[in-house]
């Protein structure tokens, strides 16, 4: 993705709909010009172009996710795929910044097997030689684009792995954190339990929000890859819970 794309993407986050024209009269550049950027991020599923118009696409869809604060999710990928080896088998859960992590590994790592859940995650790395990928079956949920029930609790039992990814809903106080959707959290927890630690993936501004289920983790060693805009009362509350942070 181009710097201009990016910043276009964070243009959308904050404004929701701009005119083509105006979009390209901000960045200097033709509106046949804007068109075509805009156009690869439709067929990317990052936004959309209608009546003169963009916007983002569906923010209920991953793809839709991954436009919202783009930058911030792709530095947290990046950080992330740094403590991944090449030739390495880790395991994936659906998420935007896991997207970005799988799209990361694809694009600078060999040879990495990645186990995940995650439909989108399995076709968004599809066209890489560089990656296998294992999805593991069970009941598919429409809008998140994961498998989730008992035959996932069931297949993910095959593995052992070091290291699991997952991203956050939000964070609950002295609890930790969370997701909004139960079958999502169960389909987690399950996964958690093949693997040594777990690695969250989230921007700093997940820990104001809330999702119903507590990720419980028992005392499996929990690893958070997060921007730099976390607050020192946020990492306060990540430490006081034994939970180590890298930042992005």
């Amino acid at each position: 993705m181009s710097k201009r794309d990016a910043q276009i993407l964070e243009l959308l986050t904050s404004e929701k709909k701009i005119e083509v024209s105006a979009l390209a009269e901000h960045f200097g550049v033709s509106t046949v010009t804007m068109r075509k950027d805009l156009d690869s991020l439709q067929t990317r599923g990052l936004a959309l172009r209608e009546h003169g118009f963009a916007l983002l696409s569906n923010p209920n869809d991953v793809a839709g996710r991954l436009a919202y604060h783009y930058e911030e999710k792709l530095r947290i990928a990046k950080r992330a795929a740094e403590s991944v080896s090449d030739g390495a088998t880790i395991m994936i859960e659906s998420g935007s910044c896991c997207a970005l992590l799988a799209r990361e590994l694809a694009d600078t790592h060999q040879g990495v097997t990645i186990i995940t859940n995650s439909v989108f995650i399995s076709t968004y790395v599809r066209d890489s030689p560089n990656i296998t990928t294992v999805l593991l079956g069970g009941t598919v949920q429409s809008d998140s684009q994961v498998t989730v029930g008992p035959l996932l609790r069931s297949c993910v039992k095959s593995f052992a792995i070091e290291r699991l990814f997952i991203g956050a809903d939000g964070w609950l106080d002295g609890i930790g954190f969370t997701n909004g959707d139960q079958f999502r959290a169960e389909a987690v927890l399950a996964m958690a339990e093949s693997a040594a630690q777990v690695v969250v993936l989230t921007e700093s501004e997940k820990f104001h929000q809330y999702g119903a289920v507590p990720l419980r983790f028992e005392n499996k060693p929990i690893h958070l890859v997060t921007d730099a805009g976390i607050s020192a009362a946020d990492r306060r509350k990540v430490k006081k819970l034994g939970i180590h942070i890298a930042l992005a």
